[in-house]
């Protein structure tokens, strides 16, 4: 019992290390773009690129982690933060950085990309009983969102305070990626620190899941064929509100600095990581699927009102009332994903609908950058985000509420 209570705290910690390092990089990453010369055009090429190449590469690993090793699997993708900060930091060639973005693994929204999230679910859920799991993964996206918060506050005032010491921006945002690649070789040194616990009972060292035409599901095919495709259009629309672009946003539309970006975004994760530790105990009394949809549909609502707003006070207000209430479905989605499917293959269901929501959000930046770049049309994302995610509630909530996971069932 020791080793897996050791290995919870141990993925709690690199999950805050990793979006602590997500939220570092994501204050400066638009500003970081555009100092280096990229256009709105290509600024969004790259983002819908580092999308889906992080799409391609979590497909490989999370369906191979099974099999091949958990640890193996999550100390790659560590290497892969590291590669990509190294080459953040060291060049401003549109094309080596659309390489690293695309090859390598950087979050533009601050939020999870890459193999991690699937593999530490799968981990967790294998380490925690039924009753349990829906509670931990709410204090797991806390720990997240803390960590996502205090990293845009970090990275917003390092860019800030290294520009008051007369660096240049270019410059001081490149320093700050350099601490994003310290942060992956954290990582994969952590990860190193995990015990044969971590790995799946179903490990045998076969034919590696990816190579499967059904991707290492078999029971749980037809359920996670239909969330993903829902988990897909949630995505796309939320790639329109990427971290980056709002921080853009409030940057071109009221002048907004990186430090006060940097404090702007820290207060909007904090209070959703708040919010998600409120999904534990709503889900117990309502339901997974009922927490998931009646707390994110106020939300969409508020990010309709967002662009709306004629003054930042006001526009930053109806932000952070959004995020105090946003995240609720996060804990419960991840939760409710690991309950209907088959426990020989959360890795694979995890990594699968997980892809399906880094491929849905790869898709939204490509429309969104030129919509930012415009001060015409700069508000318009927000609305078409809002607008498609109301959607997605609906649909969720028609085609799974009669579906209860093991503890909403019986006595």
């Amino acid at each position: 019992m020791l080793p897996a209570r050791r290995d919870v705290a141990l993925l709690f910690l690199t999950r805050s290390v990793r979006l602590f390092a997500y939220g570092l990089l994501s204050v400066v990453l638009a500003l970081h773009l555009a100092a280096a010369g990229l256009s709105s055009e290509r600024i969004g090429l790259l983002f819908t690129l580092t999308l889906a190449g992080d799409a391609v590469l979590s497909l490989w690993i999370t369906t191979r982690a099974d099999r091949a090793g958990r640890r193996a699997m999550l100390r790659l993708g560590a290497a892969m933060m590291l590669l990509a900060g190294l080459i953040f930091a060291g060049t401003r060639s549109f094309w080596l950085l659309l390489a690293a973005a695309t090859a390598g693994i950087i979050s533009p929204a601050g939020n999870e990309v890459g193999p991690f999230l699937a593999i530490e679910q799968a981990a967790l859920s294998q380490a925690l009983p039924d009753g349990a799991r829906t509670r931990a993964f709410a204090w797991y996206a806390l720990a997240g969102s803390l960590a996502t918060a205090l990293g845009a506050l970090v990275g917003g005032g390092m860019a800030a305070g290294l520009q008051r010491l007369g660096v240049a921006p270019l410059a001081a945002y490149q320093d700050v990626a350099l601490a994003y690649a310290v942060l992956g070789g954290l990582l994969f040194l952590l990860f190193g620190r995990l015990s044969p616990g971590a790995e799946s009972a179903a490990r045998d060292g076969g034919r590696p899941a990816f190579l499967a035409p059904n991707l290492g599901l078999a029971r749980s095919r037809g359920v996670v064929a239909r969330l993903s495709g829902l988990f897909a259009l949630d995505a796309f629309a939320g790639g329109f509100v990427l971290q980056s672009f709002v921080a853009w946003w409030f940057h071109r539309r009221f002048g907004v600095e990186e430090q006060w970006l940097g404090a702007l975004l820290f207060g909007a994760n904090l209070l959703a990581g708040l919010s998600a530790l409120a999904a534990g105990w709503l889900a117990r009394r309502f339901g997974l699927v009922n927490t998931m949809v009646f707390t994110h549909l106020p939300s969409n609502v508020l990010l309709l009102l967002v662009p709306l707003m004629p003054a930042l006070p006001l526009a930053a207000g109806v932000l952070l009332l959004r995020f105090s209430i946003s995240q609720m479905d996060v804990p419960t989605r991840q939760s409710y994903t690991m309950a209907v499917v088959d426990p020989a293959e959360r890795s694979a269901a995890a990594g699968v609908t997980g892809i399906a929501r880094t491929v849905g959000a790869s898709l939204a930046p490509l429309a969104a950058g030129p919509l930012y770049a415009s001060a015409a049309l700069s508000g318009v994302p927000f609305l078409v985000s809002g607008g498609l995610k109301i959607a997605y509630d609906l649909l969720l909530w028609r085609a799974f509420r009669a579906r209860r996971p093991p503890e909403e069932r019986g006595g």
